[in-house]
């Protein structure tokens, strides 16, 4: 079964935006996944398919209502649909390259994209949305963050990418970062390719991406080198 992908979206022409592209959009052509864009304002009752309003207690901006998403939702989600409900929220758990896998590895998923102020907690609580955060910033709506979390899972799939090593040797799969590359010229702009990457030795090459990994993390990501330090103590 390929792995399905629904949107439930104020803004359904926002996709597949750039994963009709590259490697995802060929996935998508070839039938690897499928992508279904929802116009949550079809659930809309009144005239004027009103979707938000004011927040109780006062405040700035407008808040999705409940009744509406839930419709929405549930019109994405038949009853067995064993796909888990993600709500791109700032204020949701960071996403990892651990859960990106382990979404990869699943049906799909079901993406609800936040606009306005935010979303009636109730039908958060209702629904059992997991919400999920791709950084510490804002956006305008939940569209980016859907778009860059499938991108995440995408190419991950069997088949997508040409070599599956590719993803293995990554930042984060090792919880370091990502050694530096090289490739030809030998030299450019008086700068040369480390000699060690020319030497043949298998051995000292894995050993030098090893401690430059170590050592662009540790002065990059000083939190992903302590969890990594920790672990490998844990395993000794």
């Amino acid at each position: 079964m390929s792995f399905s992908a629904t949107v439930l979206t104020l803004y359904p022409e926002m996709f597949p935006g750039a994963l009709g592209h590259s490697l995802a959009g060929r996935a998508l052509e070839r039938g690897d996944w499928s992508l279904e864009a929802v116009q949550i304002r079809d659930f809309a009752t009144d005239r004027h398919r009103t979707v938000d309003d004011t927040p109780a207690g006062g405040g700035a901006g407008m808040v999705l209502r409940a009744d509406i998403l839930a419709k929405a939702i549930d019109h994405a989600t038949p009853d067995g649909d064993p796909r888990p409900k993600l709500l791109m929220s700032p204020r949701g758990k960071p996403l990892t390259q651990a859960r990106v896998r382990a979404l990869a590895a699943g049906p799909g998923a079901v993406i609800v994209c936040g606009r306005f102020e935010g979303v009636d907690q109730r039908v958060i609580d209702a629904r059992d949305l997991e919400e999920v955060s791709i950084g510490d910033y804002i956006l305008s709506g939940g569209e980016p963050a859907a778009l860059v979390l499938l991108d995440a899972v995408v190419r991950l799939l069997p088949g997508v990418m040409g070599n599956d090593a590719s993803g293995a040797e990554e930042s984060f799969e090792s919880g370091l970062l990502e050694h530096p590359h090289y490739t030809r010229p030998q030299d450019f702009e008086g700068r040369s390719i480390p000699e060690i990457l020319t030497s043949g030795n298998h051995g000292r090459i894995a050993d030098w991406r090893r401690g430059e990994a170590e050592r662009l993390t540790a002065e990059r990501r000083p939190d992903l080198f302590v969890a990594h330090q920790t672990e490998k103590g844990s395993k000794k």
